[in-house]
């Protein structure tokens, strides 16, 4: 397998679940990271957990749905390492999890400018360095709703449905450029998104009924999906453009469901998951 050693990877949301994962896994490989979150101490912590195991690990605080943080995180980069070879757009929040009226207008627009302007600022920035040298891989993390439409996730599924169409289109407009630009589908991850979640009463009982089930059925380890993002950073996509890669396949969610199944029918023992609910207000009020 072609691996990223000597290479300098950039990842947000890096410090915990899927970005962290990417990190730790790139830093195992060979790679230099920066890793980037909002939160300063998380970051820093990162960082260092991954420096006291010999891997070669940056640290940056960003929010990426402020322009200016994004060239900030990029020039800080360029200034520990001459250059960045890889960046990976991770960082979005899920939101509230219900339905569209029930969510107040800002706590909507907070995952729209997460998720999209910071896959937005964060393509724009990388690029500008890739484009100059003719080389470097850009990938941008999907997840529920990039394909079809998710009911009680409409912030989350239409950002990530942005970013699909963003991405996708991003490449072909320079796909002869010598940039490699991908679109990632991790699939259901059991992380702390799906078991740490914000919602409104009347949707409490329904998440802590499925989400348990859907977590043991079809939800990874995001070192799993994260092993297929090296492939994309790896030299096997030297030449290649416009990917849309998914970590699981229409055969793996059929076992995990049957598997399940089968568990319950059977009753036999289950892996226990803990769903922590913050209960928000409706916003929603008729006119």
């Amino acid at each position: 397998m072609n691996q990223i050693e000597g290479k300098v990877a950039v990842i947000t949301g890096a410090s915990r679940g899927f970005g962290l994962a990417l990190a730790q896994l790139f830093v195992r490989e060979g790679a230099s990271v920066v890793l980037s979150a909002r939160n300063e101490k998380a970051i820093q912590k990162a960082a260092a957990e991954l420096r006291s195991e010999g891997g070669r690990a940056e640290a940056f605080a960003c929010d990426v749905s402020d322009r200016k943080q994004v060239e900030a995180l990029a020039r800080f980069a360029l200034k520990k390492y001459g250059r960045f070879d890889i960046w990976v757009n991770n960082a979005g929040i899920a939101g509230p999890y219900g339905a569209t009226l029930n969510i107040a207008p800002d706590d909507f627009l907070s995952v729209l400018q997460t998720n999209m302007y910071g896959a937005y600022f964060g393509s724009v920035t990388a690029m500008r360095h890739f484009l100059a040298r003719k080389t470097g891989k850009l990938i941008n993390i999907l997840g529920a709703g990039d394909r079809n439409p998710v009911p009680n996730q409409n912030p989350y599924g239409s950002s990530k449905s942005w970013i699909r169409v963003f991405t996708l289109a991003l490449a072909k407009e320079y796909r002869d450029s010598g940039v490699g630009v991908f679109a990632f589908q991790p699939g259901l991850m059991d992380t702390d998104l799906l078991t740490e979640v914000v919602t409104y009463a009347e949707y409490e009982k329904r998440l802590r009924d499925v989400m348990p089930f859907l977590i043991r059925a079809i939800g990874n380890r995001p070192e799993a999906p994260a092993r297929k993002v090296l492939w994309l950073a790896s030299s096997a996509t030297d030449g290649r453009t416009g990917l849309y890669v998914r970590g699981s396949s229409t055969l793996h969610l059929l076992a995990g469901f049957l598997r399940t199944g089968v568990c319950r029918l059977l009753r036999l023992p289950e892996r226990k998951i803990e769903i922590h609910t913050r209960i928000l207000p409706s916003a929603y009020k008729p006119l």
